[in-house]
């Protein structure tokens, strides 16, 4: 098998070659100034061995080529300094980018490979399901099971699909944001809802303040809510409980989801919003995801002028905290 470079190697490479030719121009640098240092002094000995030594000016002449050849010597280190300070910012810049790049090509890499598993999934075994109903006759209990299975599935390709095409329209502003008055109370009970018939065995406990209304869009708070709710059952043990609390402050909205799963280490809290962003590796990774929800929650809370923090649950888990004003 012949070897490949992983990213990582790339990236050790690109900055090993980079490293090298910006010791090499620093070092044509000085040696551009050590030459031009030496011949601003041979061009000084040849005058002076050109002086007279019985001519009246003769210490006179010796003291401007003299002051010539400092005001040369500084000269050549402005100038030097000068050329060192640009190279040197401009390779700071330079790094920076190419370090951005490969993350961000990375974090595509990341991404495509994640999507190419979302995306089978959930077709498999929506195929096999369907399969099996016709292939076979089954009692009713195993038929509404097969189906329940399905339409989970089917919602887990809708809710990615939705997450790529809405992730796209936003970034590109292609999206037009429209705020209607909304019943955010019902909306959380009906999400939730959907959540407990699709995960009949999870534990919901819910604490939602009746009659919370929001002005806001009604599929990006509904993207946003379902896109927390998943992230909570898909990071948790099937027996944890996931906690949901809604309330209506004198200004603000308050969506808070508690899950029971392993948490998120501090170093992480401020970077899972990224786009594409994950934790941990790709190859190696077991939990589904994209890298695409909490980036879209983020972007959503935003565009309504709201803010979105995550902190830890007691005593495990992780707990998404939205505040959104209401008015």
């Amino acid at each position: 098998m012949p070897f490949r470079f992983l990213p990582k190697h790339k990236l050790a490479l690109a900055t090993i070659l980079y490293w090298f030719l910006l010791l090499y121009i620093i070092a044509a640098l000085l040696f551009w100034y050590i030459r031009l240092q030496q011949q601003s002094s041979q061009m000084a000995n040849y005058r002076l061995m050109e002086l007279v030594a019985d001519d009246p000016q003769y210490l006179k002449k010796v003291e401007q080529i003299n002051e010539e050849s400092i005001r040369k010597t500084h000269q050549y280190r402005g100038e030097g300094a000068t050329f060192l300070f640009i190279i040197l910012v401009g390779a700071v810049f330079v790094f920076r980018a190419v370090r951005r790049q490969f993350k961000v090509a990375q974090q595509q890499q990341n991404f495509m490979m994640a999507i190419t598993h979302e995306l089978k999934t959930p077709i498999a075994v929506s195929k096999l399901n369907l399969e099996t109903l016709q292939k076979h006759k089954l009692d009713e209990e195993k038929k509404d099971k097969l189906i329940r299975m399905t339409l989970q599935e089917t919602n887990r390709l809708n809710t990615l699909t939705n997450n790529i095409l809405i992730s796209s329209q936003l970034e590109g502003g292609g999206y037009k944001i429209v705020k209607e008055e909304l019943d955010l109370s019902e909306v959380v009970s009906r999400l939730i809802m959907d959540f407990q018939q699709r995960f009949p065995d999870r534990n919901w406990v819910q604490e939602i303040q009746e009659d919370v209304h929001l002005k806001a869009d009604p599929l990006l708070i509904r993207i946003l809510i379902n896109n927390l709710l998943d992230n909570a059952v898909k990071y948790s043990p099937k027996s944890a409980t996931v906690l949901v609390k809604l309330k209506q402050g004198a200004s603000m909205v308050e969506l808070a989801i508690a899950d029971e799963g392993p948490g998120i280490p501090d170093p992480e809290k401020g970077r899972i919003f990224k786009r594409f962003y994950r934790i941990g590796n790709e190859s190696v990774r077991t939990t589904q995801g994209t890298g695409l929800g909490l980036y879209l929650c983020k972007k959503i809370t935003a565009d309504h002028r709201g803010t979105i923090r995550v902190s830890d649950n007691q005593p495990t888990g992780a707990n998404f905290i939205v505040q959104l004003p209401n008015n």
